[in-house]
């Protein structure tokens, strides 16, 4: 896949997950094995990466993802667009369907300063980006969520996560029904990119 298309059209996919095709184990690794050859702070590798396939502990998991989905979107049915609404209900009714959860975790917990957790988060979230972009190219789909977050300490007993490490969301991993995705609206370069100081336009 052309790379330009594969970083335009690498969608949050909710709705268009096979939910009844199995994911191969070979797969995962091959996208997990890209996502460790991301850029990390200091060349730590803190990360660590949970593989869920076991129906009762996606089960469990999925209580507490439709629970806390299910008031998040309620604050938010005025505000939001319908049909992203209607996109994150579909991901919150089927949720423990889908073949396979991945969550990826940090060793090490959040220090609450904004300098020191940019380092701390920055040390996943490319290589997050990475494994759903080698997802997409095997014809796979994902969506970083976060709703059992919420409950953070109650997910990690049910996954056996020992204390110290911080979870950074859940992917839900599946084949697309789809082939193909389109570049998504987004508002314009010259609306969000500044020149040397903030308001100046770029260009």
């Amino acid at each position: 896949m052309d790379i330009d298309h594969l970083l335009s059209t690498t969608r949050a996919v909710r709705r268009k997950l096979d939910l009844d095709r199995p994911v191969e184990p070979e797969i995962l690794e091959e996208c997990l094995n890209l996502a460790l050859q991301a850029p990390t702070p200091g060349n730590v590798q803190a990360w660590r990466w949970l593989v869920v396939r076991d129906q009762d502990v996606k089960n469990r998991l999925g209580a507490i993802f439709r629970e806390v989905g299910e008031a998040y979107l309620a604050e938010r049915a005025s505000a939001a667009p319908s049909r992203a609404l209607a996109s994150g209900r579909h991901l919150i009714d089927v949720i423990e369907r889908v073949p396979v959860f991945v969550i990826p975790v940090l060793a090490g917990r959040p220090a609450r300063d904004n300098a020191v957790d940019a380092a701390f988060y920055g040390g996943i979230f490319p290589a997050v980006w990475s494994f759903q972009l080698a997802l997409r190219s095997r014809g796979l789909g994902s969506t970083l969520t976060t709703y059992h977050l919420a409950r953070e300490a109650e997910a990690a007993e049910i996954l056996g996560i020992p204390d110290g490490h911080t979870q950074v969301g859940l992917l839900p991993v599946a084949y697309t029904t789809v082939p193909d995705f389109k570049p998504a609206p987004r508002t314009p370069l010259s609306e969000v990119a500044f020149l040397d100081h903030w308001g100046t336009p770029l260009s």
